[in-house]
């Protein structure tokens, strides 16, 4: 499976920056730290899709 780092992403939970990949299964987007590993998961339904002029952004993972 693929990982994708989030770059500037600090952990919520133990506050590591540059420690956040984000994943997806079976159409659910999975966010895990490399350092405590904490989970956070949403479905792609709950996913908002987010227009920036200067940027290619997908969407924005919102737990």
């Amino acid at each position: 499976m693929k990982k994708r780092f989030i770059a500037g992403a600090t952990c919520p939970k133990c506050n590591a920056m540059d420690t956040l990949a984000l994943t997806k299964e079976n159409g659910v987007e999975k966010v895990t730290c490399v350092s405590c590993n904490m989970e956070m998961t949403q479905p792609a339904e709950q996913v908002e899709p987010e227009i920036r002029s200067d940027e290619q952004v997908i969407g924005v993972f919102k737990p």
